[in-house]
């Protein structure tokens, strides 16, 4: 069956991951077996959910190995197949060791070591650090058995890797949804970022300028953007700030009203 792809990615924001999921998606509905796709990013997984979602002949799930993971696998699968087909998802752990104590690392500094030493970017899930001793990820079977006691370099440290079960790991806590009140000199990102994800202002612009926040799925880079009300702020491994409301003060401030998640 072909599907109509034209159609299916006009105006879309990420057409050649779409694409690779159409094709995932033709498959699975020409052959009656489900189909997992690699790990897409959170704003990927939304754009096909309603794009490849509203097709009859198809049924998208997912999974990240975690209740809030945002990096997940789909499953693309025929409605018609017992619930039970294909369900399990192909997932494992990855545990990565070494001293951090006197280089700090963050998830995607982690990610970018791995896809140096030839790690395809679609079999990597959700990283965490563990303090200065390392981090744990989620990943492919594939890729836990081919790193499996291997090296890899993470910034100046050398780390050695590990598989494990999903089981095995120690899993971030999971962030329950929290409304937010803040009063603020200024609209900035940094400083209200800052407020919502509870870090120091200095802290949030670094990681601003490193590339670990996107605005409405955007990557930006500059800590002195201005922030709207309905601006979505996604943080690398601290997951999401929603601005719900944005009111002058009497004193020419802010108040803010958020939604963290």
């Amino acid at each position: 069956m072909v599907l109509p792809r034209e159609e299916l990615l006009r105006g879309c924001r990420h057409p050649h991951n779409l694409e690779v999921l159409i094709e995932l998606a033709e498959q699975a509905i020409r052959t009656w077996e489900p189909v997992w796709s690699g790990f897409v990013a959170a704003d990927v997984r939304e754009e096909a959910e309603i794009r490849l979602g509203s097709l009859t002949e198809l049924q998208l799930s997912a999974a990240g190995g975690w209740p809030q993971a945002e990096r997940r696998r789909l499953l693309l699968r025929r409605p018609e197949l017992d619930e039970a087909t294909g369900e399990e998802a192909p997932l494992m752990g990855l545990m990565l060791s070494g001293n951090f104590l006197f280089d700090p690392a963050e998830p995607r500094d982690v990610r970018q070591g791995l896809l140096a030493a030839g790690a395809p970017e679609e079999a990597i899930g959700d990283i965490w650090m563990r303090g200065d001793r390392g981090a744990q990820l989620v990943v492919t079977p594939a890729l836990a058995q081919a790193l499996h006691g291997q090296g890899a370099q993470v910034r100046t440290v050398s780390v050695q890797l590990e598989a494990a079960k999903l089981d095995q790991l120690q899993l971030p806590a999971q962030r329950a949804p929290k409304q937010l009140s803040s009063v603020e000199a200024s609209l900035r990102l940094d400083a209200v970022a800052s407020a919502g994800f509870g870090l120091p202002r200095s802290r949030m612009a670094d990681l601003v300028r490193a590339g670990a926040v996107r605005i409405n799925w955007q990557a930006v880079h500059s800590p002195s953007k201005e922030l709207a009300a309905g601006d979505r702020i996604r943080l690398e491994g601290r997951g999401e700030l929603e601005i719900l409301e944005i009111q002058p003060t009497k004193r020419d401030r802010w108040r803010l009203v958020m939604r963290r998640s």
